[in-house]
């Protein structure tokens, strides 16, 4: 309860620093760096070490990478056949490919299914989400970004990304069986407990609800494809195809119906990719997720 709290406040907070003018304008690219380059790295080093090595990650990470992909190829074609620019695409990529899987999810999953729910949730996150937006996510950013794919300055941007260095160095010490002196390992916990509050501080400062916005219909396109076709394509898949049951891949079919991963917002705002709707996709997609979430739980108790 307390995390659901603290994600209103901090949108409400972000909203009344506008209106307020107590914060300058570019009060959004200063927290938004912040997050790229301190944040997220932090809580790369921090947890991804812990990871062990297993089958039982497929189905987790799975959840996230078909989601993913899916998405791409959904808004990259519908944005080729009807003319959409190359941001447009690109965000709605972004912000309806990687779910919220860690700050909405983690009270939502660990309400619903205890601790049992939280071990597979780390490894959809993690695995899945944070790994995707760290490699794949920022190739989008990049190739969606600006006019002509350049591979050279893609594969800049990529190695350049701090997430992903930390992304590697984090898979080199699960590789080699190490984890971080205590010390240091809590020094990035603590910094990853920032990603939240200001990610959403920076979203609720950047909200602005226009009802005559050319971005309505894109909303709609996306938060359906993230609240409605992406958990029903994992239960179709997990459930029906494969004949998958259990509390785990309840959660993960819980998982995939999760609102925008705010990071993504955060990225692609960062990019350029239509930050207007790339916001409007997290602080709308929130509230609405919360009704959405309680149709899956609903459904999966009576599948």
């Amino acid at each position: 309860m307390a995390n659901i709290i603290l994600l209103f406040t901090c949108l409400f907070l972000g909203f009344f620093f506008k209106k307020s003018n107590l914060f300058p304008k570019e009060t959004p690219v200063v927290l938004n760096k912040f997050v790229i380059y301190i944040s997220l790295p932090a809580m790369a080093l921090h947890y991804l070490p812990k990871i062990e090595l297993s089958p039982k990650l497929l189905y987790p990470i799975g959840a996230a990478w078909i989601g993913f992909f899916i998405a791409f190829g959904l808004f990259a074609s519908l944005g080729k056949w009807l003319g959409w620019s190359k941001k447009l695409t690109g965000c709605l990529i972004l912000t309806s490919g990687l779910g919220n899987t860690s700050f909405i999810g983690i009270p939502v999953i660990e309400a619903l299914y205890g601790k049992e729910g939280l071990e597979t949730l780390v490894l959809v996150d993690l695995p899945g989400s944070f790994i995707m937006l760290s490699t794949l996510g920022i190739v989008v950013a990049t190739t969606y970004s600006r006019g002509k794919t350049n591979l050279k300055q893609i594969g800049r941007q990529i190695i350049s990304f701090p997430p992903f260095i930390a992304f590697i160095i984090g898979i080199l010490l699960i590789l080699l069986n190490q984890t971080l002196p205590e010390t240091i390992d809590g020094v990035f916990e603590k910094l990853s407990y920032t990603i939240s509050p200001l990610a959403l501080v920076s979203v609720g400062y950047q909200i602005n609800l226009e009802k005559r916005s050319k971005h309505w219909n894109f909303l709609i396109l996306g938060l359906t494809y993230q609240l409605i076709l992406w958990p029903l394509i994992i239960l179709v898949l997990y459930k029906v195809i494969l004949n998958q049951s259990g509390t785990a891949i309840n959660v993960c079919i819980m998982e995939a119906g999760m609102a925008p991963m705010i990071t993504a917002s955060i990225v692609a705002s960062a990019y350029g990719l239509k930050p207007k709707l790339s916001n409007m996709m997290v602080s709308i997609g929130i509230p609405i997720s919360f009704i959405t979430l309680a149709f899956w739980y609903w459904v999966l108790t009576v599948v």
